[in-house]
């Protein structure tokens, strides 16, 4: 036999491939013989009987995987000599039909114009009897096709214009296995009276020849590889067990299976470790997704634990997938919902896989068919456990990012304010957005001289990292704020310390996470002075606060934004001050909500009227205006309403600038706690600070010299003269007669301190108010 065959040939009898050997047997070089049709290059073979003095070559055909033809020489030698007569084409032509009718594994058809059976390939003697019985019947009948009407659509069309139809599949119903199918590719070309007639040739049309091959297993592979696909490209996209479940059965139902089923553990859905397997009775299942005919026994939602006894609780107890028929199921009874619905449904296969990382069960996969669709088969359990496989792990990965989720959202909620003190002339609330973003955050400072600061800002990291970060941050501004910078100066200090923290980062090893990652936060700072009903702000690349009056009309504060926190080019943070009218509301918000803070057209302004609503009220109200937007997940807005400082809440006087000044501070300040109903000792320790604080700015200050008295959330004192000289606490010694003044100070008062301005400095100490504020 030779080693190679002379020719190749296709479905549709066209030359595909051609070797020396056919060169020089038949004639034409390989470039003229590509794409011939394989009976004109018979006609030109040169093995012909007697001639040379050769013996008559014969021909043999062999089918190729998939479709096509392979020919050889049948003695295995080298043909030579001329080309033969017609008589020696016709024989070949009778040997090749013969080979073909006698030796092919394709089932061969020929039919006349009727499309009635004249001849059917019978390679074996029972093959051969029903091949007698089938003559005369139409072609569409012989096979028992599903849909035989397209099929004689498809054979009278190759009849009726002469161009061969390839390969073309059809569905055939398979008896001998209950609920299968056959798929069969067919393939034909027309007859026609003389060997080389072609299509829109002058022959007569004799009838049609079709080949018929079951491709059944091939198409149930590739429909094996495409379900695998299809959960490859579908699972794994998000970070969202249930979203992932939901994946997972909308890439099989209903091309693969006629439902599928998801249950995960109840407990991983919480982002907790999973247990080694195997899985334990008492541990329940939470169905996460369900797709398919019918309905379900249990709603998606549903806890429940495996009844024992069941093929779902074998699988979870040896973590192997199982083929089963459900014709037959004894442990129906174990489980009477779950089997009724099958019943309902005609489900008569199950596949049943566990979900399994690293030993760690996860959760059950269960994928039913039902009525005429072909069973599951042990073929399709190495495709279901490559999809297993890639739905634990991307369950196991929406299960880490939940766990830490979970974590960074609770330190978060521990580092943001826990409740907001009550101040007698600014009204705050806030508005956290749910989601998946630890970093934004807010707060409300409280300020000597009954002054609030408002303070919002953004880590642009996520998790734990961004909640660690942001508690940093927010650290550093309240210990600013303690020290009554202003909102420009904070945010210059807060620069620094983003910038020693970036310094840090990259100081980790490589192999840190955190290395790579670059610091970049954001922050807004703005301090409101009830006395002169004005707002000071100053932002590091943080949007401008929006402001909305009583009367509607709203404005984006113009502020020069400064580059956020991290960055290594850094300008000096300009602060603009506002003037407040009463009842005004300031909206600080997170940079996602920017776009809906525009004066005239924007949610918030919309939501925020009227604004003299109580302020959880407009909180909920800006809620509800809010798109449910992906980008506004864990977005955070600060609302503060002001209003100036109640009349009765405080008490101002100009002293004189002589030795006289602590006697008046002292007069005036007894009787102004008289009113307040704070005599005794807090009376008499509020006139002693008073009297310290004046008698200091007298001696070393400058005039003017002026006493205000606060009751806010305690009783502050505070001394203002036109010098900026820092005053210091002095511990005096045993005969000093002086110096001690600052040392009592910070004895009596909880807290003391000095805030400047351009025309001095103020002098101030709060005391707390016994029983709470009066």
């Amino acid at each position: 036999m030779a080693d190679a065959p002379l020719m190749v040939v296709d479905g549709a009898g066209v030359v595909t491939g051609w070797s020396r050997a056919a060169e020089r047997r038949f004639g034409p070089a390989t470039a003229d013989a590509l794409g011939l049709r394989v009976m004109d290059v018979l006609a030109g073979d040169t093995r012909r009987s007697g001639g040379d003095g050769e013996a008559p070559g014969g021909l043999r055909l062999e089918p190729l995987a998939g479709a096509g033809w392979a020919v050889w020489a049948a003695d295995g030698t080298r043909g030579t000599g001329t080309r033969g007569s017609g008589g020696h084409d016709e024989a070949v032509g009778a040997a090749l039909l013969d080979v073909m009718f006698s030796q092919a594994r394709v089932r061969v058809h020929v039919l006349d114009p009727d499309l009635r059976l004249l001849r059917i390939s019978a390679p074996t003697s029972a093959d051969t009897h029903r091949a007698g019985n089938l003559r005369g019947k139409l072609f569409r009948d012989v096979c028992a096709f599903e849909e035989p009407e397209r099929v004689e659509a498809f054979v009278r069309e190759v009849l009726r214009t002469g161009v061969p139809g390839v390969d073309r599949p059809f569905r055939a119903a398979r008896g001998d296995v209950p609920g299968g199918r056959r798929t069969l590719a067919l393939t034909a070309f027309r007859l026609q009276e003389g060997s080389g007639a072609r299509p829109g040739g002058e022959g007569a049309v004799l009838g049609v020849s079709v080949s018929v091959v079951d491709i059944s297993e091939q198409v149930r592979r590739l429909r094996r590889d495409a379900a695998l696909d299809a959960v490859r490209d579908a699972v794994g996209r998000t970070l969202d067990v249930d979203t992932t479940c939901r994946d997972l059965v909308e890439a099989l139902v209903p091309d693969y299976a006629d439902v599928g089923v998801v249950e995960v553990v109840d407990a991983v859905l919480r982002g907790e470790t999973p247990d080694p397997g195997p899985l334990g009775l008492e541990v329940p299942l939470r169905r996460a997704a369900y797709d398919g005919i019918g309905q379900a026994a249990h709603p998606v939602g549903d806890v429940r634990t495996v009844a024992p006894g069941t093929p779902y609780h074998r699988a979870l107890s040896d973590l192997r997938i199982r083929v089963l028929s459900l014709d037959d199921a004894p442990w129906a009874d174990a489980d009477s919902a779950r089997a009724g619905s099958l019943r309902r449904i005609g489900a008569h296969t199950l596949l049943v896989a566990p979900l399994t990382v690293h030993g760690a069960v996860l959760g059950l996969v269960s994928l039913y068919r039902c009525g005429d669709s072909e069973p599951f088969t042990e073929a399709d359990v190495p495709v279901v456990s490559a999809m297993a496989s890639r739905v634990a792990l991307g369950i196991d990965n929406a299960r880490r990012y939940v766990h830490e989720y979970t974590i960074a959202s609770a330190l978060q909620r521990r580092l943001l304010p826990q409740s907001t003190a009550p101040q007698p002339a600014v009204e705050t609330d806030h508005l956290l957005l749910p989601g998946g973003d630890a970093g934004h955050w807010f707060d409300t400072i409280a300020l000597s001289g009954a002054r609030t600061g408002l303070v919002i800002g953004e880590v642009s990291e996520r998790g734990i990292h961004a909640a660690t970060t942001m508690g940093q941050l927010r650290t550093v501004v309240h210990a600013l704020a303690a020290l009554d910078l202003e909102p420009d100066e904070l945010l210059a200090r807060l620069y620094d310390t983003a910038a020693r923290l970036a310094e840090e980062r990259a100081q980790l090893p490589q192999s840190d996470p955190l290395n790579q990652e670059p610091l970049a936060a954001t922050c807004a700072y703005a301090v409101y002075d009830p006395f002169t009903e004005t707002c000071t702000v100053a932002s590091a690349g943080h949007p401008a606060p929006l402001v909305v009056e009583p009367d509607g009309a709203a404005y984006v504060v113009g502020l020069p934004v400064g580059p956020p926190l991290g960055t290594a080019d850094r300008a000096p943070v300009a602060a603009v001050s506002l003037q407040l009218k009463e009842g005004s509301l300031v909206v600080l918000h997170s940079n996602a909500l920017r776009g809906h803070a525009q004066p005239t057209s924007g949610a918030l302004r919309q939501a925020l009227l009227p604004t003299d609503r109580p302020m959880g009220e407009l909180c909920d109200a800006v809620a509800r205006a809010l798109p449910d937007d992906s980008e506004l997940r864990g977005a955070a807005l600060l609302l503060a309403r002001t209003h100036a400082m109640p009349e009765d809440r405080y008490a101002a006087w100009e002293l004189p600038y002589d030795r006289s000044a602590p006697a008046t501070a002292r007069r005036l300040t007894s009787k102004t706690l008289a009113d307040w109903h704070l005599e005794g000792d807090t009376g008499d320790a509020t006139e002693l600070i008073v009297s310290e604080l004046v008698t200091n700015a007298v001696r070393y200050g400058s005039p003017p010299v002026e006493l205000r008295l606060i009751l806010d959330r305690g009783l502050t004192c505070e001394i203002r003269d036109g010098s900026t000289t820092a005053p210091y606490m002095k511990y005096a010694g045993a005969v000093d007669e002086g110096g001690r003044g600052l040392f009592i100070i910070s004895q009596l008062a909880s807290l003391w301190g000095t805030r400047y301005a351009p025309e001095g400095k103020t002098v101030w100490s709060e005391q707390a108010i016994p029983g709470g504020e009066t």
